[in-house]
């Protein structure tokens, strides 16, 4: 996504308190919510904390989809709905979690 939106959020939100950690993301979807607002937000986003890093992939309709297509492939990993977290990079198929990615975009196009 050479050519994508990049964002830089701090984890502060309009009312200068933290919400989340420091993240980066790339790409760009309208995300609609059930109340019917709707929002702009990143497809791909990346945070570091504490237990390690964060990738979330962001606006896939199944919620166990990233589970069931990567999870035993993946490696030493946490997945969600739209998020997969790991300790280090050594921990983790690089090349699988790129698919992952790069299958959630096109997902979300």
């Amino acid at each position: 996504m050479p050519a994508c939106k990049l964002w830089f959020l701090d984890g502060i939100n309009s009312e200068n308190r933290t919400v989340s950690n420091p993240n980066i993301g790339y790409g760009l979807q309208t995300i609609k919510y059930a109340d019917g607002k709707n929002r702009e937000f990143y497809q791909i986003g990346l945070s570091a904390n504490k237990t390690g890093i964060s990738v979330y992939i962001l606006g896939i309709k199944d919620k166990k989809y990233l589970a069931q297509t990567y999870g035993k492939k993946l490696g030493k990993a946490s997945i969600t709905g739209y998020c997969i977290k790991f300790k280090a990079l050594r921990n983790i198929n690089i090349d699988i979690l790129e698919a992952a990615i790069r299958d959630g975009v096109a997902l979300t196009i």
